[in-house]
């Protein structure tokens, strides 16, 4: 029998979400794709940890109803975001704050409403109300940032990313915002955006960031954060993902696997994370990374946290903790019923006493004992998110040569937005290149190989 030319058009190498959401658009457009994954399931760093009854995400990072490729992408039409309540609850001084935009937030009016310090919470939260004590500062200061807020929602995005580049923290300053707005609100709301305590992201990425919350609302996905990866993997063509294949090489018309030998195709995508990408092709810059590790807690009594659906940020830095909430109230489906599942994230080097550090943290935070908390997991990831320290490329070439392409959170922004419109950009080239809106020739199943 004839050897067959290849046996896809497309291989792409890595099944987070960039590459599923690459191959749902070559899909689409009629070239068949083989997804090869090293380890032994879909979603890379989007993944959750199951335990008695318990979803446990990993890295845990916040999504934004804003995020555009959410809509765009094909294979997340049965995506279900749970929202956060709008802004976020800021922990200063023993007490807390309500400060943010209202989901949808357009405008100038909308954000300052919301960005005023709101008595709303539930009586004995020790919500306070709008004042001069607040994280943000006095009432002129809160009008000004909402006024911000409200016109950053509304600016392009072409003229964001325009504005002079700078880390994030220097020019906070530079545009004349109260250090102690920046300090109160500002820096814990990016810190938890970013991934980034210190404000060395670039400005630009910085201002996409409070962009998507202004305009929209924090979210997750229901059900935990590999229901994203999977909803996607399941909605490509029975076949098409390998899992446990490890790829040792890569070329413009072939991959060769440690596994199942050399794999012949059209063109080569790499959607693996930065690392492993640069393991295959070495002159693929490697950024620096920020550690995130996630520490899952459950009680039985859920009635003593009274922040709602709430996101809370330590605007006094008093502990490993900057964020927290009562995940099973945004999402009920990740805990048992009548248990809690509150899931804390620290940024940077965690402490050697983490459990008992966070703890203590988390009792301040949320004003209640946490002495009978039990601790679920605790999840470090030393390479959680690629750094956006300026000068820092939103569009890195996706594109290195005629039939070799890349893509990633490492080629974008470091959000699962950046993600996904990486891939859409490598698939947008790809197929310029490939120059056929179908498949190219007749593929022998790719399974009969590497199954």
């Amino acid at each position: 029998m004839h050897e067959p030319a290849y046996q896809a058009d497309v291989v792409i190498v890595g099944a987070g979400v960039s590459g599923l959401s690459a191959a749902h658009r070559l899909n689409s457009a009629g070239v068949t794709t083989a997804v090869l994954e090293a380890a032994p399931y879909v979603g890379g760093r989007m993944s959750t940890e199951k335990v008695d009854g318990f979803r446990l995400d990993r890295i845990g990072q916040l999504l934004s109803t804003s995020y555009p490729e959410l809509r765009l992408t094909p294979g997340l039409d049965a995506l279900v975001l749970r929202r956060f309540a709008p802004g976020v609850l800021l922990h200063r001084d023993g007490r807390r704050h309500r400060a943010g935009a209202p989901a949808g937030a357009g405008s100038a009016r909308g954000a300052l409403y919301a960005v005023r310090a709101l008595a709303s919470a539930p009586r004995g939260s020790a919500v306070a109300p709008a004042r001069a004590t607040a994280p943000m500062g006095s009432a002129v200061d809160q009008a000004r940032l909402g006024a911000a807020l409200g016109r950053m929602a509304a600016t392009p995005v072409e003229r964001l990313l325009a504005r002079p580049e700078l880390p994030a923290a220097q020019a906070l300053a530079e545009r004349g915002i109260p250090a102690r707005t920046i300090d109160g609100f500002l820096r814990p709301l990016l810190a938890a955006l970013l991934c980034d305590p210190g404000l060395t992201t670039s400005s630009r990425c910085a201002d996409l960031a409070l962009r998507s919350f202004a305009s929209g609302r924090l979210c997750v996905p229901e059900g935990g954060a590999d229901v994203l990866p999977d909803l996607l993997a399941r909605a490509l063509p029975p076949g098409t993902v390998h899992t446990g294949v490890r790829v040792t090489s890569v070329s413009t018309t072939s991959v060769t696997t440690a596994e199942h030998g050399v794999i012949r195709c059209r063109a080569v995508l790499l959607a693996t994370d930065a690392r492993a990408a640069a393991g295959l092709l070495p002159g693929l810059r490697v950024p620096d990374f920020h550690q995130v590790t996630v520490v899952h807690h459950t009680t039985d009594e859920p009635s003593a946290l009274t922040t709602g659906t709430s996101l809370l940020l330590d605007a006094d830095r008093g502990g490993p903790v900057a964020h927290t909430s009562v995940v099973s109230n945004i999402d009920p489906s990740r805990a048992p019923q009548g248990r809690a599942l509150i899931s804390s994230t620290v940024l940077g080097t965690p402490p050697s006493d983490i459990d008992t550090s966070v703890r203590m943290h988390l009792a301040r935070l949320y004003g209640t004992s946490t002495r009978r908390w039990e601790t679920l997991a605790v999840h470090h990831t030393p390479e959680a998110i690629p750094a956006m320290r300026p000068p820092h490329d939103l569009h890195r070439p996706v594109r290195l040569l005629a039939g070799l392409y890349v893509c990633g959170d490492h080629r974008d922004t470091s959000t699962v937005q950046g993600a996904l419109h990486s891939a859409h950009r490598a698939t947008a080239a790809l197929l310029a290149d490939l120059g056929a809106a179908g498949s190219l020739n007749t593929a022998e199943p790719l399974q009969r190989r590497a199954a």
